[in-house]
């Protein structure tokens, strides 16, 4: 799951940063420079991905690729 996370976050980066750079402390703003709409863009590709949908409310919360990778878990386990 986290390569699929890293691959999406990658992309959002138009290639700046490889896929196999992003760790799970990896800060999508800090780190991979994303902007409001790449992390919503992402979001969407998530969602894609996995066939789930994250609640608005938890969206906030998702700081880094790790974040990312424990909510879809939990999501995608539901």
């Amino acid at each position: 799951m986290f390569e699929q996370i890293a691959c999406i976050l990658s992309d959002l980066t138009e290639g700046e940063v490889k896929a196999t750079e992003i760790t799970r402390d990896t800060k999508l703003v800090a780190d991979l420079d994303l902007t409001s709409l790449d992390v919503v863009n992402a979001i969407v590709a998530f969602e894609d991905e996995f066939n789930i949908e994250i609640p608005d409310d938890e969206i906030k919360d998702l700081e880094t690729a790790g974040d990312i990778e424990d909510a879809l878990k939990k999501l995608v386990n539901e």
